[in-house]
């Protein structure tokens, strides 16, 4: 509703109104970028006027007569670059929006170019929009995916982590919790796990809450907000806690099909890239190798398959995958009586457009929706089956979690030559030793060490959880 809002010169969008949408272009950043494209599809914002989407830092041309949407970080470059974009004169005018709030002094820097190029008139508007999370589902969200190695548990834990940095990573997420509550139009109750970096955020958190709460006037909180309606006593519970708590959970290898797909194919906010295998027939002497084609598949909630499945536990899935493929075989045969009865043979469009609606439209859904879920099931049976035998891992792990006995030893599981790669062997020892209520004797440790090694392990993760254990 916020990105549809400010796409609409922040004026919400009127329900239902017939007329066309001012056309206009988006200039985002990457960060823009991100938050984004797992929420608007190219179609929608076509149907909200967007005929062009934009890099900020590309070369782009101008177009005097159009309006331009800016959504971006208030960084240097990103200031620079829309400085000198107000004095190449690229836009009709421009409707500025932060991702977070700019500061005073970048504000000026803006406005001083808007002066020195004339172009006072043409900043229509300068908005902090408060967005930057990126939501991956309806009651799901992530901070951030650009510089996410800048807040990940590693950067938090680095030995040699200096204060300033670690307040720069306090600071990044505290603003993105804070953006996140204004968009909620709520003041969360926070609690957080003592002595650990969950305080340092909750601490942060409630300052920034309370500094603007304070003042009334330019509350974030009340008066023309998105949520403004939803400002009451109901408050939402925000838990805060330190990953050290669960270090087991995130190395687990899991069988559910969401899960499965993130472990093991390239799946990225709510995308997965596969690499197509051109088929087995090899290229002639001295030919250069023929190039894989990469294809990507948005696995949103327009998905029904996706969204019915995704929490399933993977054996299901296939069965699930199985029936899917039958009604539409089914479908696809009744298309083709269909066209039988009618005379029409081949896929001519304008002969299609001849049957009627459903014909066409269960046509074009049966070749549309058939071949992503085929594709992801393929890999990932594949995968799984081949070279990396993961349902038994799955199956070792939670018993080792779960302190059920081991039909396996541990030592003969990380020396199966067959048994997925090298980083799934670290990971199920890491398991067993973060869940272990004593630490393996050093005559045993060195036992697994040298197993762990000969398996092609690299052996720093353990090290450092021994530290931490």
């Amino acid at each position: 509703v916020a990105l549809k809002r400010m796409l609409n010169f922040n004026v919400p969008p009127v329900k239902n109104s017939t007329g066309e949408p001012v056309w206009k272009v988006l200039i985002y950043d990457r960060f823009g970028q991100d938050i984004i494209s797992p929420l608007l599809s190219v179609k929608e914002l076509r149907d909200m006027g967007i005929t062009l989407h934009l890099l900020l830092h590309s070369d782009r041309d101008a177009i005097p007569d159009v309006p331009a949407v800016y959504f971006v970080m208030p960084t240097e470059e990103n200031i620079d670059r829309m400085c000198q974009d107000l004095r190449n004169q690229l836009y009709e005018s421009y409707y500025l929006n932060f991702i977070s709030a700019i500061s005073r002094s970048k504000l000026e820097d803006i406005a001083n170019a808007a002066i020195g190029a004339n172009a006072v008139t043409q900043v229509a508007k300068v908005f902090d929009q408060y967005l930057n999370f990126i939501t991956l589902e309806d009651d799901m969200f992530v901070l951030c995916n650009q510089n996410k190695e800048l807040v990940s548990y590693r950067a938090i834990n680095r030995p040699d982590i200096t204060d300033t940095e670690m307040e720069t990573i306090m600071d990044t997420i505290v603003d993105s919790l804070f953006c996140f509550f204004v968009t909620l139009g709520a003041i969360p109750i926070i609690r957080c796990s003592r002595g650990t970096a969950a305080e340092m955020v909750a601490v942060k958190l409630d300052k920034k809450l309370r500094e603007n709460l304070r003042d009334a006037r330019n509350s974030l909180f009340t008066g023309d907000t998105l949520g403004a309606g939803q400002f009451s006593f109901q408050r939402p519970l925000l838990v805060l806690v330190d990953r050290n708590i669960d270090l087991a959970t995130p190395l687990h290898h899991t069988w559910t099909y969401q899960a499965l797909v993130h472990d093991v194919l390239d799946f990225h906010l709510n995308r997965v890239n596969l690499e197509e295998s051109t088929g087995t027939e090899s290229s002639p002497a001295g030919a250069r190798p023929k190039k894989k084609n990469k294809k990507s598949y948005d696995l949103t909630a327009s998905d029904k398959f996706w969204q019915k499945h995704k929490g399933s536990p993977f054996p299901e899935v296939a069965e699930s995958v199985q029936q899917e493929l039958e009604s539409y075989r089914a479908q696809e045969d009744e298309v083709k009586r269909l066209k039988s009865i009618m005379g029409i043979e081949g896929e001519d469009e304008g002969a299609i457009s001849m049957l009627s609606d459903n014909t066409a439209k269960l046509t074009s859904a049966v070749r549309g929706n058939k071949d992503s879920f085929i594709v992801l099931m393929l890999t990932l049976t594949l995968t799984l089956k081949q070279s990396r035998k993961l349902d038994v891992y799955f199956e070792y792990e939670e018993k080792i979690m779960s302190k059920s006995t081991l039909d396996k030893s541990l030592l003969d599981m990380i020396s199966d030559p067959d048994a997925g790669t090298p980083e799934d062997k670290m990971r199920l020892f890491l398991i067993y030793y973060i869940s272990s209520a004593q630490a393996p004797s050093e005559i045993d440790l060195e036992q697994y060490k040298k197993a762990l090694m000969d398996a092609g392990c690299n052996l720093a993760p353990l090290s450092y959880i021994k530290q931490w254990k």
